[in-house]
C-alpha cells in the first residue's frame, strides 16, 4: 500500500511513523518537515498527504501535528478526506469501521513508540462496516458541504 505522511516537525513518532510503516511493507510518500524543501507548516503539509489520496497518489495518509487537531482539521478540509485524530488502538480501529477513514492523525505530543505500533495495527486492521446505517453515514458526511 502506498501511504502519505505528512508531519509539521520531526519530532516525536514523525520519523518512527515512516520506518515503521517501510517496515510494514507499505511504500512511503513523505511531506512537510519529513521533505526537504516542502512548507512544514501543518495545514499545508496535511493538505499536501490528503490531496495524494483523493488523487490517487496514495492509498492512504498518516497526518501528524503536535496535538494532531490541527492535521486532521486541515486533512479533513479535501472533499473525499475521513481524517480522524486517534489516541489509541480502539478509536483507530473504530474510525476504519464505523467510519471508514481514509487519513490517520497523530498527536507528535501524546503519542508512544508502543502507542504508534497498536494505533496501526487497529488501522490497517480495520475494514469498513458493511451496515447499511453505517454506510449511510458514510456518504452523508461525504456529502456534506458539497452543495
Amino acid at each position: 500500500m502506498r501511504i502519505s505522511v505528512a508531519a509539521d516537525e520531526d519530532t516525536g513518532v514523525a520519523g518512527a511513523v515512516v520506518a515503521e510503516l517501510r517496515e510494514r511493507g507499505h511504500e512511503v510518500v513523505v511531506h512537510g518537515a519529513l521533505a526537504a524543501g516542502e512548507r512544514e507548516d501543518w495545514a499545508w503539509a496535511s493538505e499536501v498527504a490528503a490531496r495524494d489520496v483523493v488523487e490517487g497518489r496514495a492509498d492512504q495518509a498518516v497526518v501528524c501535528c503536535w496535538t494532531g487537531t490541527g492535521a486532521s482539521i486541515a486533512a479533513n478540509k479535501v472533499a473525499g478526506i475521513r481524517a480522524a485524530l486517534c489516541v489509541d488502538a480502539y478509536t483507530a480501529g473504530g474510525a476504519r469501521k464505523w467510519n471508514d477513514a481514509n487519513v490517520l492523525a497523530l498527536s507528535l505530543r501524546l503519542t508512544s513508540r508502543a502507542q504508534l505500533s497498536e494505533i496501526l495495527d487497529a488501522w490497517f486492521d480495520g475494514v469498513a462496516s458493511t451496515d447499511p446505517v453505517d454506510a449511510a453515514n458514510v456518504a452523508h458526511v461525504d456529502g456534506i458541504g458539497q452543495g
